[in-house]
């Protein structure tokens, strides 16, 4: 059989998907988060479950959601609670075990940015904000990041603190009295990192078939560090390539209809 060829972008969502199990309670982001998680629960951890910050328990969606409003969570949910109780109860009562979230800015220790590129007053860019991220990454078990590679996203110093990671690196979280584990997987659509367990910056452990180490360091915005035993990240099976591009088909033909009345149907030319 021959191999499939795959993008980039099919590598970080499917290799985001392998980091997951049946007995995860993940709570997930919108976007490349939603994808793996959803692949995921589709394939080899089909009783995940998924939890979305609009109070959607168990949800199992047909398609991926646009956001956290969307009916299709609703709709596929064991049971849907009020966002106070998902947060106060569900996520800070340490019922989490996965924090799924993307990034606009990341630096070397996890600290996330989704709020302003540029000064915060007179910004370049005004992002969509932190959402519940940053009670996310402080209250879940344990935080995994995915997100694309490039000099403007993983950058020396983050623009605005909106989830904190590792702070400074260390026991910066202990310090704080913050219990839980942060962030301990980086998913790009080049690599896969982990932080180091002293210094908590993040280390490139297994490069993506056909990476390079250079790959790496021209798209990222500090000096990056290689694990002693790096590892090439196992290509995409069939089974992983279709269900990713099948649920990606689903998604397309359901969101194009919904323009034209028709939630799920495909629209067809002329």
């Amino acid at each position: 059989m021959t191999e499939m060829s795959f993008t980039s972008d099919e590598m970080m969502t499917i290799a985001a998907s392998r980091a997951l199990t049946n007995d995860d309670v993940c709570f997930v982001g919108i976007g490349a988060p939603s994808a793996a998680c959803n692949v995921a629960r589709l394939t080899h951890a089909p009783d995940i479950t998924l939890i979305y910050e609009s109070g959607t328990i168990g949800t199992a969606p047909d398609v991926l959601p646009l956001s956290i409003g969307d009916g299709e969570l609703c709709d596929t949910a064991v049971t849907t609670v009020s966002v106070p109780e998902m947060f106060r109860y569900w996520l800070q009562g340490g019922r989490i075990s996965i924090g799924f979230l993307g990034a606009a800015q990341l630096d070397r220790f996890g600290n996330i940015n989704t709020t302003v590129i540029g000064d915060y007053d007179k910004p370049k860019t005004r992002l969509p904000g932190g959402g519940g991220a940053p009670e996310i990454a402080t209250s879940s078990g344990e935080i995994y990041i995915t997100m694309k590679q490039s000099l403007r996203g993983m950058v020396e110093k983050i623009d605005f603190y909106t989830s904190f990671g590792h702070g400074d690196g260390g026991d910066h979280r202990q310090r704080l009295g913050i219990t839980t584990k942060g962030p301990t997987l980086l998913i790009t659509d080049l690599a896969v990192w982990r932080p180091d367990p002293v210094t908590k910056e993040f280390t490139v452990v297994s490069l993506h078939p056909g990476v390079k180490k250079e790959d790496v360091q021209k798209t990222c915005g500090w000096t990056v560090t290689f694990c002693d035993t790096l590892e090439e990240t196992p290509a995409p099976t069939e089974l992983e390539l279709t269900t990713l591009r099948d649920l990606k088909a689903r998604t397309k033909a359901a969101h194009e209809g919904a323009g034209s009345g028709n939630r799920k149907g495909k629209q067809t030319d002329g």
